[in-house]
């Protein structure tokens, strides 16, 4: 018999929170991005919602690790890094870091120009982001 797993709900207003915190750990930090990409596909809307909150710029990264055989693309992020932009990546959740290290290990995080944030951190994450949301202590984090 299989376990079923129990799903939890990120809302709408925990994600303007999320955003919230996001912000003011940048705004404490002294960085701030001069372009959002948001990973595709749960960075997307959380990158669409702090570029309008920061009068910025916001592009979609497309990097599907889970689910996909095309390999990711990093073209984005090459041409915003070529353009001398200060870059925040943002996705919903850090959950294994699998696709943080993924950008790391493919492109690095070069100086102080690229920075990671994500909605919900997973303390058990192999990869640390620079801002985040909320932190969370589950091995798995199934959003809605």
């Amino acid at each position: 018999m299989s376990e079923e797993v129990k799903k939890s709900y990120f809302t709408t207003g925990q994600m303007r929170n999320a955003l919230i915190q996001i912000e003011d750990q940048m705004v404490h930090s002294s960085w701030m991005p001069n372009i959002i990409l948001g990973i595709n596909r749960g960075g997307c809307i959380p990158g669409v919602y702090l570029s309008h909150r920061l009068k910025t710029a916001h592009e979609v990264l497309d990097i599907r690790l889970r689910d996909h055989t095309v390999k990711p693309d990093l073209r984005t992020l090459e041409k915003a890094f070529a353009f001398q932009k200060k870059i925040l990546i943002i996705d919903d959740i850090n959950d294994s870091g699998a696709t943080f290290q993924y950008i790391l290990d493919n492109f690095g995080k070069r100086e102080d120009r690229i920075k990671f944030a994500a909605l919900i951190h997973n303390k058990p994450s192999k990869t640390k982001v620079d801002y985040h949301g909320t932190k969370s202590t589950r091995t798995r984090h199934p959003l809605g």
